[in-house]
């Protein structure tokens, strides 16, 4: 079933001078002729983005948002007036967030995290108040398993994460790099499940898949370079720049290699053994 706010392959089933009509359930969907080209026919289908236009018209872009329905994203604030603010995500009808749905007072050109909503009559929205829509009653992840995490905010503690637009987690300050900022998309691990509901998750492989991972990382760096300035005694900080591992991941993985009689460690280098 076709659904409105996602990306989804259409079949065009006529062709006017106002655009592509494309089948959308039981009615059609139009996308602008300006965004057709001449490739375009008939019983063709093209991935495209629905939403309401003017007058609740069913509308169709090939532009894909920073968002789909159901996900969060950091989105600015082009303007704000006596409806809400106006948001931009990427597609030229803006998404407004209403006042109703602002967790704070929003202002003109400042950026908020937005998750993209619906309602009764399947019109778009945006909300900022995030922990809303966070599952917090029925967890259903498990330790290890891969997920996707969207960076929240950053605290004292690290980043607060939002799990598969689902899910709330914590990722440790230990474990945040300059890469990682408020809006970034990355994959990560289920760490924990707490008590409290919440989850802690890591960037890295948890348990032996996490251990094996981080060996063979440091074995082929060192195959490339024969030796690393790192050991024991550096900064956790330069372990990550060098390794994108955290200290604690280094000195697993180096013990482990060292057990097995492959690199010789000092206070701030490990190097391969010269066969």
């Amino acid at each position: 079933m076709a659904t409105i706010g996602r990306m989804q392959l259409l079949e065009i089933v006529s062709i006017d001078t106002s655009g592509a009509h494309l089948r959308f359930n039981d009615t059609t969907a139009l996308l602008p002729k300006r965004q057709m080209h001449a490739e375009m026919h008939i019983g063709q289908k093209i991935e495209v983005f629905i939403y309401h236009g003017r007058h609740e018209r069913l509308m169709a872009t090939v532009d894909e948002p920073f968002a789909q329905l159901g996900e969060f994203a950091l989105l600015r604030a082009s303007k704000t007036n006596q409806y809400g603010a106006f948001m931009d995500w990427g597609l030229d009808k803006e998404l407004l967030v209403p006042f109703a749905e602002q967790a704070e007072p929003m202002q003109q050109d400042r950026f908020y995290v937005v998750r993209v909503c619906s309602d009764d009559r399947g019109r778009l929205y945006g909300s900022t108040k995030v922990e809303r829509y966070l599952d917090t009653d029925d967890v259903r992840l498990r330790v290890g398993e891969e997920v996707q995490l969207f960076i929240w905010n950053i605290t004292e503690l690290g980043a607060k994460t939002i799990i598969n637009n689902r899910y709330a987690g914590l990722l440790y300050r230990d474990e945040l790099t300059a890469e990682i900022k408020r809006g970034s998309r990355v994959t990560g691990y289920i760490k924990r499940l707490r008590d409290d509901f919440l989850v802690d998750v890591t960037l890295r492989k948890v348990g032996k898949a996490g251990r094996d991972d981080a060996r063979q990382t440091l074995l082929s760096a060192l195959r490339q370079q024969k030796q690393l300035p790192i050991g024991d005694k550096s900064d956790p900080a330069e372990i990550d720049r060098v390794l994108g591992m955290s200290k604690k991941a280094f000195k697993r993985a180096a013990g482990t290699l060292y057990k097995d009689g492959l690199v010789t460690i000092g206070d701030n280098n490990i190097a391969l053994k010269q066969k």
